[in-house]
């Protein structure tokens, strides 16, 4: 009774990466798609701090602060309550009773409600929202974790106007020939077929895999950080973003099958969702940053310092022999 009663708690709340479902927004029409939000949800999706952005390498400044992470529940196969079809994106809402996330030079604790992805038209076209000095990979997830202080209620959150209340931790996905490291997103994406249509979800997905085995492989050690918002209206300015460096590693086959298999929320007419990201939005001064990694060219120059050093205090002291 109690995992019935998380579940259809899970199922009321608001989805995090739609807040405003008053706003008629799309991604696949011109009247409605991201070009258009900050005309047709103006309150935050023409702001300053927009998301996503493009990541520019030489720009990012180290950060001694940002620390490991601290991810409690992300190995517990019992926390994948639904999958949903949103209508623009799959979700997958998560017992934030048993996830939370930590460190990271994050202030404070943060509950994990749910994981969602954005994606292109297939394993070979472009689809994540972040990009990496223009590079944009075939998809990105999104794992939205709502700071404690809000007793996991989502829209206590944003309506506190806090640019911290959460904390979305984004992974780009790219495609893969080795099927053998995937065997969790292949049994994530064969529940695709049960939520075609917009709304469609399933509670079948308890006890099939865990978020780690989703991420597996990518060193969570190594990220970019900067302040920006929700990447679909209302795209409130209220979420700290951790973007990964290193992508998950999926079978093209398996990233194939969202563009392949479920359907936009479109009264007019079946359109399968392709291309569900927002496009990268103004930097306006933001300083993305990262970890201080002393590269391996470091102590050579500094070896190289300390020999020219050496000749040019040798040559001085033979010189002053001539005096």
């Amino acid at each position: 009774m109690i995992v019935l009663l998380v579940i259809f708690a899970a199922l009321l709340c608001p989805t995090v990466h739609s807040a405003d479902a008053s706003v008629d927004w799309c991604y696949h029409k011109a009247a409605c798609n991201f070009t258009t939000w900050p005309k047709i949800a103006p309150q935050f999706c023409n702001g300053s701090n927009q998301s996503p952005i493009n990541i520019v390498t030489a720009s990012v400044q180290g950060n001694p602060n940002l620390t490991s992470f601290n991810l409690t529940g992300f190995d517990d196969n019992s926390t994948f309550l639904s999958i949903v079809n949103s209508g623009d994106s799959v979700v997958v809402n998560l017992d934030d009773e048993k996830m939370t996330v930590q460190g990271g030079d994050l202030p404070g604790l943060y509950n994990t409600k749910q994981f969602h992805l954005h994606w292109g038209n297939g394993s070979s076209s472009p689809g994540s929202e972040h990009t990496v000095d223009g590079k944009q990979y075939p998809m990105e997830l999104h794992i939205v974790n709502v700071h404690s202080k809000y007793n996991g209620s989502v829209s206590a959150a944003l309506a506190a106007k806090d640019s911290t209340a959460l904390a979305v931790l984004g992974f780009f996905i790219e495609g893969t020939n080795e099927a053998n490291k995937t065997k969790s997103w292949d049994i994530l994406t064969s529940y695709l077929t049960s939520i075609r249509n917009s709304g469609n979800t399933t509670t079948d997905i308890m006890n099939q895999i865990t978020l780690n085995s989703l991420i597996e492989g990518v060193d969570r050690t190594k990220y970019y950080r900067y302040q920006g918002s929700l990447t679909t209206p209302s795209c409130n300015e209220a979420v700290i973003w951790t973007v990964f460096k290193e992508p998950i590693k999926v079978s093209h086959d398996l990233i194939n099958r969202f563009s392949t298999t479920v359907f936009f929320k479109d009264a007019s007419a079946s359109v399968l969702n392709t291309n569900n990201f927002r496009g990268v939005q103004p930097l306006n001064g933001r300083v993305v940053t990262s970890q201080v990694i002393q590269t391996a060219a470091t102590p050579a120059a500094s070896s190289a310092a300390t020999s020219t050093l050496s000749v040019i205090t040798v040559l001085l002291l033979s010189s002053l022999c001539w005096l």
